[in-house]
């Protein structure tokens, strides 16, 4: 293990959550759940405000609105999130080529292999700054553990939550860890937690005192060995750069199951469509297709086929996805489908079946097209005003949707540097209202890009070593 704490790890804080909060002004300081609406929805992302009831990411949505009823809740907006994630992400690649982000809101940094830092002050300092350039450029907060493993810099984050900083000194791991939950250890989850409770060990210092021989015996040989060695705060792996994408997919799940077999087919149509639209985002293709069915009944099923070569093109990947649904029974209903490309390339081979494909698809369905989606009930439905989402209105200007039903769509109207916003209600059909595109959470000079709020400075530092 290293000598110094050049290894970072970056949390941002309820980002979801929070992403919101900041571009919606009357939202500021209020509980905010972020999540899927319908009947069988999942809470993505609670605010530290929600978090005071009890709601955690991963809750069902209807327990989350028992517990929190007043809570503001709204639909995901990935586009904008995903936008704040890339510019944080730029911010950690100038500190090190060896970034290594496990979503869109956390990543482990190498800083010794950018030369960033080499001891505990240079890695303090580097670790301020970030959590000051991210503040300054998305507006948002983001919590800093450092420390000589990539373990401990993830505990040390943790710690540091939510707007902080900790510092994990070299020499120092075994009596930090000693005192703390088996369940602080990654990979120890409420199963193997419970497992560990019935044995009599419930800290970290219980796993070390156990050895190396009751652990396995326990938890099997790789678990055990893993474990013990954690416990022993020894942690080699190295900070790996972000992957080449094995697969590109995309699912849906359904408030109701779908049981009109046509019904699946245009859904299995229109998912195959949107993968190839991010298949082609990316610059890729892909030889092997795949179709995820989950039924009523919670079984899954996955079916692929695998093509002759690598391709984008979205006729071929429908004909493909069809066909698979062919195999399928769908009459008890479906709750879940998904259409994903794996076998990635970044070119493609124009070979007879993708241009006979093709060929079959223009004129007769073009509809289907990547350009034109096809249009049936869902995608409708879909557009009906999501909750938390933009709008822009003729005469008010950019707003966001309350809340939509009986006709009518609730609009609040603000952006993210006004004041909050007045509320006023709209027929959904209302022709001076149409969805609209995320506004920046902090707006920039355009002649140099650079932020107009001033830097509000970095509080919350703590040092672990010193308590």
């Amino acid at each position: 293990m290293r000598t110094a704490p050049t290894i970072l790890h970056l949390d941002m804080d309820a980002f979801f959550a929070s992403a919101e909060q900041a571009s919606k002004p009357s939202l500021r300081g209020k509980a905010v759940v972020v999540g899927g609406l319908g009947p069988r929805g999942v809470v993505a992302t609670a605010s530290y405000e929600a978090r005071v009831f009890g709601v955690h990411s991963a809750m069902p949505m209807a327990q989350a609105r028992r517990l929190a009823p007043n809570a503001a809740y709204l639909v995901p907006r990935f586009g904008l999130y995903r936008s704040i994630s890339e510019q944080v992400m730029g911010l950690l690649r100038a500190l090190s080529p060896l970034v290594e982000p496990l979503s869109l809101d956390e990543a482990f940094v190498d800083l010794e292999a950018g030369e960033a830092a080499w001891d505990a002050e240079s890695a303090r300092l580097a670790g301020l700054k970030l959590r000051a350039d991210i503040r300054t450029g998305t507006g948002l907060t983001g919590s800093v553990g450092l420390a000589a493993s990539k373990m401990l810099a993830k505990i040390a984050s943790e710690q540091a939550k939510p707007d902080g900083l900790v510092l994990i000194e070299p020499g120092t791991e075994r009596a930090l860890l000693g005192p703390m939950s088996v369940r602080t250890l990654p990979g120890v989850g409420p199963a193997t937690g419970d497992h560990l409770r019935r044995a009599g060990i419930t800290t970290v210092d219980g796993i070390a005192e156990a050895g190396e021989d009751e652990l396995v015996r326990l938890l099997g040989k790789a678990h055990g060995h893993a474990l013990h060695a954690m416990a022993l705060a020894r942690d080699d792996r190295p900070v790996v750069a972000e992957r080449e994408a094995k697969s590109v997919s995309v699912e849906d799940t359904y408030d109701v199951d779908i049981h009109d077999r046509l019904r699946v087919g245009l859904e299995v149509q229109r998912l195959a469509d949107r993968c190839v639209r991010r298949l082609r985002g990316a610059g890729l293709s892909g030889r092997t297709i795949v179709l995820k069915v989950r039924r009523y009944d919670f079984s899954t099923l996955t079916r692929s086929e695998t093509l002759r070569g690598p391709t984008d093109d979205p006729a071929v990947v429908r004909e493909a996805a069809a066909r698979l649904l062919d195999s399928v029974d769908t009459t008890g209903g479906v709750r879940l489908l998904g259409v994903g490309v794996s076998g990635l390339a970044d070119y493609t081979q124009e070979d007879l079946f993708a241009q006979a494909a093709s060929e079959r698809a223009e004129g007769a369905v073009e509809e289907l097209t990547v350009d034109e989606p096809v249009q049936e009930p869902r995608e409708q439905v879909e557009r009906r005003w999501p909750a938390g989402h933009d709008v822009w209105h003729a005469e008010y200007g950019h707003g966001w949707v309350q809340g939509s039903g009986l006709g009518r769509v609730t609009v609040r109207f603000e952006t993210p540097d006004s004041e909050p916003g007045r509320v006023r209600t709209f027929r959904i059909d209302d022709p001076d209202l149409e969805p609209a595109d995320p506004l920046p959470l902090v707006r920039r000079r355009p002649e140099e890009g650079g932020a107009l709020a001033e830097d509000p400075g970095v509080a919350g530092e703590r040092s672990a070593a010193s308590g």
